[in-house]
Formats: C-alpha cells, sequence, structure tokens
C-alpha cells in the first residue's frame, strides 16, 4: 500500500523560508518522479515543482521560480521542497505525488498546511 507524509508546514511570515518533506513508502521511490502540489479552497490542485528518479530532471510552475527549490534523498525515500522568500499568495495545503505528465497519480496524503501572514 502506498503511503505518503508531508510535514514541515506552518505559519511564517512574508519573506520567510519554510522547508517542506515527504516520507514515501510502497513505490520504488528512486524510480519515481516526484512531484509538490499545492491547492487552497475552491481552487484545483497544482503542481508546483517536480523532480525525475535521479534527480536530474527538474521543473517548477512560474509562479515559484527562483523561490522555491525540490530535492530528494533516495536512500530516505523522501522528497523536499524548500520554500523562500514566502508570499502570503503561497498559502495553501501542500502534497506530494508520484507525477506523471503534470498530474499526481495515486492516493494523496493528508497534505501540510503552509499560511503566509503578517
Amino acid at each position: 500500500q502506498v503511503q505518503r507524509v508531508e510535514s514541515g508546514g506552518g505559519l511564517v511570515q512574508p519573506g520567510g523560508s519554510l522547508r517542506l518533506s515527504c516520507v514515501t513508502s510502497g513505490v520504488l521511490f528512486s524510480f519515481a518522479t516526484m512531484g509538490w502540489y499545492r491547492q487552497t479552497p475552491g481552487k484545483q490542485r497544482e503542481l508546483v515543482a517536480s523532480i525525475t528518479g535521479r534527480g536530474d530532471t527538474i521543473k517548477y510552475a512560474e509562479s515559484v521560480k527562483g523561490r522555491f527549490s525540490i530535492s530528494r534523498d533516495n536512500n530516505k525515500n523522501t522528497v523536499y521542497l524548500h520554500l523562500n522568500n514566502l508570499k502570503v499568495e503561497d498559502t495553501a495545503a501542500y502534497y506530494c505525488n508520484v507525477d506523471r505528465d503534470g498530474v499526481g497519480i495515486g492516493t494523496w496524503g493528508q497534505g501540510t498546511q503552509v499560511t503566509v501572514s503578517s
């Protein structure tokens, strides 16, 4: 059974930073392209960043380029999202999932809430 556990969210002021973590089990993690997604109430979930199994291809949404950084540790079955220079509009629930062409596949975890507010 595939499980994903996201953590690291919280309340932060504009300009602040956070590091999100997602531990995944039940998949061949080192072969999987992983993505971080976010969703706000009433809006569709959107892909924020993705990273291939070897980490050789990384993609970002235009809205987070230069501020967010995705990385992974295949020994720990963990993918990270480093959020820097946070803006109010980054407020959302953040999720990780196996990514296929920009879409998360499989069961979604509980996510981790990021709130950017002064």
